[in-house]
């Protein structure tokens, strides 16, 4: 029997979408040959590159004719240098919420003056930030939009008038509807609800090219050469864009106002039962509390120990805190199912009645 899994990453994707990639492993599209091995400029994998870019852009309603969607390699770890690196001309301004903040904050700083201008760190990044001033010129604005780590999320965006606005989605990108034209650019890892590990999607507004620095940048790392090469600048990510068409289509399928009212009930139906638990505690702020990523300790090791015992016996696989924080963590991403927590739910109540 197949495990639930509320693994953070790489994550449950659809069971339709196992099977599909598992059939293009041995048979791509009745060609005679593998997904693995076939070239990235026949025109077979052409067609996918081009449909997969073109369907995020349709699934955040943007259009082709101002905005561009990337699959590049290195994660939205190399976005945090790539950025800067791209947009740093003067000043910089981020909002630390976490970990992932820190580490897009510290690439920054090699490359030109950073300042940060609204932070959750005093309270231990159990929140994130609601009243963030913006008292200067900035080259841009970047904030990362969901924390797996923390459990933390922007249920709304902040304004920032005219100043760019960039935002890791690696987490919680395509969970729900958004303006996503209120972003110049979006970078996301697609290993949460896009696809397997190995592929990240950059979305940038055609018109922030303007932006770029004046620096002879990198070929590789300079985004202005990716559109022009279309994502293929090198050897894509093939297999991984694949399946993140497959993920594309089956987003399209059941629709983002669908998704996201799933997600709701998911996330209701986790806290409200972890909110009346009282050997458990949450780790994030109810006004900050992130649908994707669902964080609490269990103080007692007894407790915790039981708890463990029943996740076991009904095969809950991923439930361990990030290494930096320890706890628990139940990620909801898109292809888990809301019976799936249902279960989650009942092994903590079944527990309740043990404690």
């Amino acid at each position: 029997m197949k495990k639930i899994n509320f693994g953070a990453g790489p994550c449950i994707l659809p069971q339709s979408v196992f099977e599909l990639a598992a059939e293009a492993v041995i048979d791509f599209d009745q060609l005679g040959l593998s997904i693995l091995e076939i070239s990235h400029r026949s025109q077979a994998f052409i067609d996918v590159m081009e449909e997969a870019r073109s369907l995020v852009l349709e699934l955040m309603d943007l259009d082709v004719s101002t905005h561009t969607a990337l699959f590049l390699h290195g994660g939205a770890s190399q976005q945090f240098a790539m950025v800067p690196y791209n947009f740093l001309n003067k000043t910089a301004a981020y909002i630390d919420t976490g970990v992932w903040s820190q580490k897009a904050i510290s690439e920054a700083k090699k490359v030109g003056r950073v300042e940060t201008i609204a932070s959750s760190k005093e309270n231990g990044y159990k929140s994130v930030p609601t009243d963030i001033p913006i008292k200067g010129t900035y080259d841009y604005v970047h904030l990362t939009s969901n924390n797996t780590i923390y459990g933390t999320q922007f249920d709304a965006f902040p304004s920032f008038a005219d100043i760019p606005v960039i935002a890791d989605m690696s987490s919680d990108i395509l969970s729900r509807p958004r303006t996503y034209t209120a972003f110049d650019l979006i970078y996301a890892g697609a290993q949460k609800n896009i696809g397997p590990a190995g592929t990240t999607l950059v979305v940038i507004k055609n018109d922030f090219l303007s932006h770029l620095n004046a620096l002879d940048r990198f070929k590789f790392l300079d985004y202005s050469a990716h559109i022009k090469a279309e994502s293929m600048l090198n050897t894509p990510t093939v297999f991984s864009i694949y399946t993140s068409l497959l993920n594309l289509r089956w987003i399209k399928q059941r629709g983002l106002a669908a998704i996201f009212s799933e997600n709701q009930q998911k996330a209701s139906l986790l806290y409200k039962t972890l909110d009346k638990t009282e050997w458990i505690l949450p780790f994030a702020e109810p006004s900050s509390r992130s649908s994707m990523n669902v964080t609490f300790t269990i103080p007692d090791a007894s407790h915790a120990a039981l708890f463990d015992s029943y996740c076991k016996k009904y095969d809950l696989h991923g439930l361990k805190g990030h290494r930096l924080v320890g706890g628990y963590r139940a990620s909801l991403y898109n292809a888990l199912s809301l019976s799936s927590v249902k279960i989650l739910t009942d092994v903590i109540d079944e527990v309740n009645t043990h404690v």
